[in-house]
């Protein structure tokens, strides 16, 4: 891209004899770079609505703390950080503010609700039942009721596309449990100061201890759909922005908000829990 806006493809002359060698020329620049490049980028939307993934919690908001980042606050609320940004007109690289309040919903989540039917009182026919007569009784409408149960949760693919690894050494203390606030992952067993590492490429996202529960914690993002989460950590040795290999030590093991040493891992899908075991090797 030249400083004027144009291509490097828009500054060829047309009608010049090397037009098509300089195109072929340009085209496999282009290619190169794009093959030898490791920055993680969020994808150009084009304009367009994103697709929502996230189940939004209507009328609920959450006010920026120091040390908050919108993959921290998305990731405490099950939601996917791009439905985060796009529902309070953030756009990438995403920066919030301490004392910023985000909505935890669209910004027409009112009008989106689905309207409860309230019965009509039947009018009057204007006849006067005879003396001793009884009256027929007035049918009343059906009420409509709005549906209680929220909308379902997006179902993890068969295959995530990313090539994981265990990202810790030990015995399986506990497993995912679905609709279990307490087991959106698994914890594994282990020492104080034994190696964590990265169960993919990918880019770090948050690198803190602002997530109740977590204690020290470290969250990559692999891709625009695929999140990892590592808890518990004694030491957290990378930090946001970083770009880690699969394999790579990112922490090390340890307590913080936890009984005993051991790592807590996740993996979500467009911010929700999914089950670790469905993606991890077999062991």
């Amino acid at each position: 891209m030249t400083n004027n806006g144009l291509s490097l493809i828009d500054t060829i002359p047309v009608g010049s004899a090397k037009t098509g060698r300089a195109l072929v020329v340009v085209a496999a620049a282009l290619v190169l770079a794009a093959c030898s490049s490791t920055v993680i980028r969020e994808p150009s939307r084009g304009g367009r609505t994103p697709v929502r993934v996230s189940t939004p919690k209507y009328g609920a908001s959450a006010v920026v703390q120091r040390g908050d980042t919108m993959y921290g606050i998305a990731f405490r609320n099950g939601i996917d950080a791009r439905d985060l940004a796009a529902w309070n007109g953030i756009s990438a690289p995403y920066t919030i503010y301490p004392g910023q309040r985000l909505k935890l919903y669209p910004g027409n989540a009112t009008a989106s609700r689905p309207p409860v039917s309230r019965p009509v009182p039947a009018r009057p026919t204007g006849t006067t039942p005879v003396a001793g007569t009884p009256s027929a009784p007035t049918a009343r409408p059906p009420v409509a009721t709005a549906p209680s149960r929220p909308p379902p949760a997006p179902t993890a693919p068969v295959s995530s596309g990313i090539d994981w690894r265990w990202p810790a050494d030990g015995q399986l203390l506990s497993r995912y449990v679905a609709g279990e606030p307490t087991k959106q992952g698994i914890d594994i067993a282990g020492s104080s100061g034994a190696p964590v590492r990265a169960a993919s490429d990918g880019v770090v996202v948050y690198s803190g201890s602002g997530l109740v529960g977590y204690g020290e914690l470290i969250i990559i993002k692999h891709n625009d759909a695929w999140l990892s989460a590592y808890g518990h950590n004694r030491n957290r040795m990378v930090n946001e922005g970083q770009l880690v290999k699969s394999g790579q030590q990112i922490a090390e093991m340890g307590r913080s908000g936890a009984a005993r040493d051991m790592l807590h891992f996740e993996v979500r899908y467009n911010g929700k829990p999914v089950d670790p075991l469905l993606y991890l090797p077999k062991k």
